[in-house]
Order: C-alpha cells, then structure tokens, then sequence
C-alpha cells in the first residue's frame, strides 16, 4: 500500500492556513497522490512531515516575531529543512527565507536566500501590487513544470526581495522593474505570489512541490 504524504501547514498565527492546506489537498487530489495534510505549530509533528509550508501574509517583523513565539517550531523548521524536507514558503512566508526584513525595523530572516526584503520601488505604479501579473520563468525547474505560456500568479504585497543571487531565481514579475516571484535554493522553494489564490497555476506549482525530490539541500 502506497503510504500517504505528510503535509504540514506550519501555524505561527501567520494568516492564510486555512486556504494553503485546502489548496495542497486539493492538489494532492488533482494529482491522485495520497496525502494527509494538517495545520500544526507542534516541533515534532514538523519534524516527521514529508512536506513543509510556510504561509504569510501581513508584515515580516510580525510574522518573524509569531515564528520565534512558538516553543521549538522555528528549531524544528530548521533542522527538518537542513535533513532534505521539501519547503514551500508563500507571501511574507518566502520573504521570510531572506536574510532579514526591513519593515517595520531591520528584522533578521532565515538566511537561506541571499537578499533583504524591502520597499518596492514603482514609480507611477500604485503600491501595494494588488492583483494578476505575469511570471516570467527564468529557467527550467521541477516546480515550474508545466505552467504553460504566460502563467500569472496573484500578488498581494509592497515589500519584495532585492539584492538576490540570480541563481536563486525561478521567475520574475514585471511591476516597475523585475521583481522575484519564485525563488529556490536547494530544497527550499517560495513564492512572492499566493499559490493559493493563483488558481489554476497556482495549483499546478503546489502539485510540483508536493512531487518533487530535491537533488540537492539547501546552502548554509
């Protein structure tokens, strides 16, 4: 008997858990893959998981904050992430792989992308980005697979990822310049843009993410 995939919503009182985990089983049953899912803020459940998400939505220092609140979950993130789990951050949830934050005070991040989280700067272009833009792939990747010409993604946010590795980056978005809008280092994966209010690419990205097998584990 095929054993099910443990997919665990890490709940940090960040937002958006709710339509993450519905968007993950949805995908595992698109897919025909056997998954559980569930929304924990438990270390040891964390630990035991197949697959890690990070949702967020709000202001980095608020949901760094909640992340360090938790009794043990941001030292079981770690240690889950530095053995090969699979990690999908989404929102303020990628923004919190960076190196720190800049809103609302200098606030230091997880430090597995390189980069800082910033105001956006978009001249002429109202601010925060609200709605449907584009995602321009920058090269071939497992999570990408099969998103079609043209996907969009659903954005929501005023702070964005600056001063990144180029080989960190998955895709771009095009909003007063090139914005990061997927980035990956090793087994650890995110998105600017809600994967779950993406609907149809969105859906396609979290069935990747739920397939993948990472070749290789995130840089220190």
């Amino acid at each position: 008997m095929t054993q099910s995939l443990s997919i665990a919503v890490i709940d940090y009182e960040g937002g958006n858990l709710a339509s993450a985990a519905r968007a993950a089983a949805r995908a595992a049953e698109l897919s025909g893959i056997a998954a559980s899912v569930c929304i924990t803020n438990a270390p040891d459940v964390v630990l035991k998981a197949d697959r890690l998400i990070l949702p967020g939505q709000g202001a980095f220092a608020d949901c760094a904050h909640g992340l360090d609140a938790q009794p043990g979950l941001k030292e079981a993130l770690l240690v889950a992430t530095r053995k090969g789990t699979p990690f999908l951050g989404i929102c303020v949830g990628m923004q919190l792989m960076a190196e720190r934050g800049l809103e609302h005070g200098t606030t230091r991040g997880l430090g597995w992308i390189k980069g800082e989280i910033a105001p956006m700067q978009a001249p002429g272009l109202r601010l925060p980005q609200m709605g449907w833009n584009e995602l321009n792939l920058t090269r071939p990747h497992p999570l990408t697979e099969g998103l079609g010409t043209a996907p969009h993604g659903y954005f929501v946010h005023s702070y964005a990822l600056q001063a990144t590795q180029p080989e960190t980056l998955l895709a771009t978005t095009d909003y007063g310049g090139a914005v990061p809008a997927i980035v990956c280092n090793g087994n650890v994966a995110g998105t600017q843009f809600h994967v779950e209010k993406s609907q149809t690419v969105g859906l396609r990205i979290m069935a990747n993410f739920l397939a993948w097998q990472p070749q290789t584990l995130r840089a220190e």
